[in-house]
């Protein structure tokens, strides 16, 4: 041990002598190279802006000032610096240069110290150390004594002093006269070295040891060469964490109030360098970006597995709207003693002052409208004999019946009488209850300041129990915000500082928004349980990133969800919770095949049968307020909804929503019906009586059609009876041919027979006779074939022109 500490005393005192010198060695020699030029010390250029995208890039600028020919440095991460190498931007604003750019590398430590002249290991003692000097000029002091020349070589040796026995390290130096001196290295010796370039070798070594203790810190030094004072400015992106985004969702206690959308986002600053009052901006958007490994090895990024967790609800996002729904408008017009008003001129405009309906055909004094977007519209009634009378403020909710009352005045109908829809009577298109209990009750939070639609009175709302938290009718944004192409930036008003290794919530969003408490309930979830959530419509003007909320209501925690990406006027629905209040559960219906439409054309008959599938949802309410509860119908393609179906209130790439409200400890019931056409070809020529008495028997053929196709069977008779009077033709010329060939052979076998003459004369008046009926009846085939060729072109022109499209009417659908 006493060894030990004798050579790192003598280590550290060798070291001693020109570890001070390094600095201020270093600076001269520079300057004895670089005569013509002034160096200053290198300066740090602070960060002021940083802009960070979703896409993990972070894009930063740097400003300040810089004087003379100082370099500038910034630190970074190993990760970072592959980025701001192929993106670094350097300007001298002020009529400077950029001399170059350099930073340390991250090779390992010893191929680092291989490049240096010195062969010493990053690990190492006095003796190595010394030994790695050989032929080096040093100056070595042991006591009052000093001997000054070139290291000749360093040695261990062993020597007894008594009954110890112990080792000494002894080092030999030949002067400048040629003596040699051998010196041991005692604790108190001390040796200094008389080179300058030697001395800078040392200090490069122990400034790489030093870097080796810097844990992935890579310094990058810019080098600037001008004059006097000058602006230096730095851009780069870099790697950095991506920025989340979360939110607060209040809901209010007081009626007519809107919820407060509160947003934050969540920022984490890895890089090298502290955000010290920054400019921050968070892009809502990912641009191409990509990582060259510039500066250091490839290695193999493992994919992140994280541990299965069992959790009592999966936070889901619901698909946005594809397809808005419409809504239907009644409005009954009567006179002053409440008889029903027919023949009136009943004109809808919306909220640009625009006609989108008209008519004059109120059968019993209702006039509707239907296939109307969901917006706020006024009623023009025109009626002989009484006052023009406009309806104002009347909101059409998508999928739900609107219903308003016009009582008309008599008089000239020069003369206007403008009313307000103070109330009306709302139900879902499906006939499935009423939304508001009494007067003032309202869809949506619109008319009368409510939220839910689902109040009674005046104003009524769902959120009618809510955090007593006053919300200020001007709220005041954290952030800026505005459109960047595709991308949306938040721009926070006040700086920030982040320190290194430090994160921070910044406030972005804060502002009231509309959404509608609702049950929403999807086969896909595998409960009768459906989930609360939000209908909420972005009226923030503010595009809200992707991220996760949570929802506060009546002074508690009321769940938490997930939000995909919501652009401003956009509607969508986010789940927070289970809904322990309702049940849902549905059951299937098909109903037979049914012919609904005949068609002939070209000589081809198409069948079009229509498949009806229905599916009648049950809702039960054991909870003591009413619900709306929305339905997620799936959406599959060539369905359609049958002429008596509801109407959903929106659809989504994968489900149709149907809005319908269940009144406290009651069940309403939803039947969905669906068509999809099924179409079955014949060519007609190819057509029997069998299957025409088929489709007559299943009703699928009207009787103009069933005419039609008789005609066709009757001319292919014909022509079938014809082609049987041909074959028979042809069957007796065969028989008598084969009888001919049977004479003839007759004929040859009584040459040389005392017979031969009588029989000769008896069988050639046979073969004449035979003749003669041959011609005669390949003259009746021939005229036969011209027969039938003749019916054929006639049943071809009869097909052809037949041309049919007949749609069966109810009545006479068949089913299969």
């Amino acid at each position: 041990m006493r060894k030990l500490n004798v050579y790192l005393f003598a280590l550290v005192s060798v070291l001693a002598q020109f570890a001070p010198q390094t600095a201020a060695q270093q600076r001269p020699a520079i300057a004895a190279i670089k005569t013509d030029t002034a160096v200053d010390p290198a300066v740090k250029l602070p960060v002021r802006r940083v802009v960070l995208y979703k896409s993990g890039v972070g894009y930063f600028e740097h400003l300040g000032h810089v004087r003379g020919n100082q370099d500038v440095n910034i630190n970074f991460t190993s990760a970072q610096l592959n980025d701001v190498l192929k993106s670094l931007t350097v300007l001298d604003l002020d009529g400077g240069r950029i001399s170059g750019v350099s930073y340390n590398s991250d090779a390992p430590l010893g191929q680092r110290l291989a490049a240096l002249r010195l062969p010493i290991a990053d690990q190492t003692n006095v003796a190595g150390f010394l030994d790695a000097l050989r032929g080096a000029r040093l100056e070595v002091r042991s006591g009052s004594a000093s001997v000054s020349g070139r290291l000749l070589s360093v040695e261990k040796k062993s020597r007894t002093r008594g009954d110890v026995s112990e080792d000494v390290t002894l080092i030999s130096l030949v002067s400048d006269s040629g003596e040699l001196h051998t010196v041991e290295l005692l604790p108190s010796t001390t040796v200094r070295l008389a080179e300058r370039d030697l001395t800078q070798d040392v200090g490069r070594y122990l400034g790489l040891l030093a870097s080796s203790r810097e844990q992935d810190l890579r310094r990058l030094a810019i080098a600037t060469a001008g004059a006097g004072e000058r602006q230096l400015y730095v851009s780069y992106i870099s790697e950095v964490p991506v920025w989340k985004t979360t939110y607060r969702i209040v809901l209010p206690a007081k009626p007519g109030a809107k919820p407060l959308l509160q947003g934050w986002a969540i920022v984490d600053n890895t890089v090298g360098e502290d955000w010290d009052n920054v400019e921050l901006s968070l892009v809502a958007g990912a641009p191409q970006s990509f990582i060259q490994h510039l500066s250091q090895p490839y290695y193999v990024r493992l994919p992140q597995v994280p541990l299965p967790q069992n959790v009592l609800l999966t936070p889901q996002t619901h698909q946005a709207t594809l397809v808005p729904g419409y809504g239907q408008l009644n409005v009954q017009v009567t006179d002053p003693q409440g008889s029903p008003i027919s023949g009136a001129n009943v004109r809808v405009l919306n909220s640009a002052n625009q006609v989108v309906a008209e008519t004059s055909g109120g059968a019993n004094g209702m006039y509707s409208f239907e296939g109307l977007p969901a917006d706020d519209y006024h009623v023009e009634i025109n009626m002989p004999g009484f006052q023009r009378t406009i309806l104002n403020n009347l909101h059409v909710q998508s999928g739900m019946q609107n219903s308003a009352n016009a009582s008309l005045q008599v008089g000239s109908v020069t003369t206007t009488v403008e009313v307000n829809a103070a109330g009306r009577n709302v139900q879902s298109l499906s006939q499935l209850g009423v939304a508001g209990g009494g007067p003032g009750g309202q869809i949506g939070g619109v008319v009368g300041g409510t939220i839910g639609g689902m109040g009674s009175g005046s104003g009524g709302g769902s959120f009618q129990a809510g955090i007593g938290v006053g919300v200020a009718g001007n709220i005041a944004p954290a952030a800026s915000a505005q459109e960047l192409g595709d991308l949306f930036e938040y721009r926070l008003k006040d700086r920030v500082t982040i320190h290194q290794n430090q994160s921070a919530m910044v406030p972005i969003i804060q502002s009231e928004i509309e959404a509608e408490k609702v049950s929403l309930w999807n086969p896909s979830l595998g409960s009768s349980r459906p989930l609360l959530a939000l209908w909420v419509n972005n009226t923030s003007n503010l595009t809200l990133d992707a991220g996760s909320f949570n929802v506060i209501e009546s002074d508690a925690f009321a769940g938490e969800g997930l939000v995909d990406t919501l652009k401003p006027g956009e509607k969508r629905l986010l789940s927070y919770a289970a809904d322990s209040g309702v049940q849902v559960s549905w059951r299937p219906g098909a109903e037979p095949q049914r012919f609904t439409r005949v068609q002939v054309s070209r000589g081809v008959l198409i069948q079009t049968s229509e498949l009806r599938e229905t599916r009648t949802y049950i809702v039960r309410n054991e909870d003591t307020s009413p619900r709306v509860v929305v339905i997620e119908h799936p959406a599959r393609p060539d369905w359609k909804f049958a002429a008596d179906a509801p109407k959903p209130a929106e659809s989504s790439a994968g489900f149709h929503r149907f809005r319908m409200t269940v009144e406290p400890k009651k069940t309403a019931t939803l039947v969905v019906t669906e068509t999809s056409p099924l179409d079955t070809s014949y060519e007609l020529t190819s057509l029997n009586s069998d299957q025409i008495e088929l489709f007559v028997r299943q009703k699928s053929l009207d009787a103009q059609t069933e005419a039609a196709l008789r005609k066709i069977l009757d001319q292919k008779a014909k022509i079938a009876g014809v082609g049987l009077q041909i074959a028979s033709r042809q069957q007796d010329i065969s028989s008598i041919f084969e009888d001919q060939q049977r004479v003839r052979q007759n004929l040859e076998s009584l040459k040389g027979s005392a017979e031969e003459k009588g029989l000769r004369e008896r069988y050639v008046r046979q073969l004449g006779d035979q003749e003669s009926q041959l011609d005669s009846l390949r003259k009746e085939k021939s005229m036969l074939e011209i027969r039938r060729t003749q019916l054929q072109g006639e049943l071809e022109r009869m097909i052809q022109d037949l041309a049919l499209d007949v749609t069966l009417p109810p009545s006479q659908r068949g089913a299969l």
